[in-house]
């Protein structure tokens, strides 16, 4: 094995190790907590916020958690441009770190996942933006796929940054409302989910012919 391969190797370890202790540290991060913490550094908030935000792929911590206290903390408004400019820091810092490190591991993937693969390289943004409208999959998971699957960055981040808008929206709303300001910000929310999970819902035959092995392939 060269030397270049071992760097990579034990990069790609260092990491594990740092998101499996950041996970650990932050299980019980409160969306409260971190409004708390951002708004104690006063005019600094926005700027810590969207760092914490940026840097927050490292640990894996959830996107929507960041986003409900970025209502709590900035209202609906605001709060919706800090979780943007974070959300496109912190999947820029992680296509970033799997391109550097090569992810071997997930050049070789599965048949079905060299698939997906497959089709992201074809048709970078349209794929990437379906990925990020799909609630249950990590947001973080579909960063580092598509560095180390060499997607083009200028389609998928033009792609994230589209794809984030709609859960985003709910998200920070749903946030603004818990804190009591205006009730009308957690129906706009609601809204948002249910109309959300609606287009999916009538949609699902057709992501599953976009995304899984047609008979043509066979």
């Amino acid at each position: 094995m060269k030397i270049k391969d071992v760097l990579k190797v034990l990069g790609f370890v260092a990491v594990l190790l740092l998101i499996v202790w950041g996970s650990r540290s932050f299980w019980e991060v409160r969306p409260s907590d971190i409004r708390d913490l951002v708004i104690s550094f006063g005019w600094w908030a926005p700027v810590v916020f969207i760092a914490l935000l940026t840097f927050r792929p490292l640990v894996l911590f959830p996107t929507s958690i960041f986003s409900i206290a970025a209502g709590l903390a900035f209202g609906p408004y605001n709060g919706f441009i800090y979780i943007f400019i974070g959300a496109i820091g912190g999947a820029s810092l992680a296509y970033v770190i799997s391109s550097f490190l090569g992810m071997k591991f997930w050049r070789k993937p599965s048949p079905k996942m060299s698939s997906v693969r497959e089709k992201m390289a074809e048709n970078s943004f349209f794929y990437i933006l379906i990925l990020r409208l799909l609630p249950f999959l990590n947001f973080d998971l579909v960063s580092y796929l598509a560095g180390a699957g060499k997607v083009r960055y200028l389609p998928y981040i033009a792609a994230t940054a589209v794809g984030i808008i709609p859960g985003t929206i709910g998200f920070v709303f749903f946030g603004s409302g818990l804190s009591g300001e205006d009730r009308v910000h957690l129906y706009v929310a609601m809204a948002m989910f249910i109309l959300f999970f609606l287009l999916l819902f009538f949609t699902r035959k057709r992501l599953k012919d976009w995304f899984g092995d047609s008979k043509d392939e066979k």
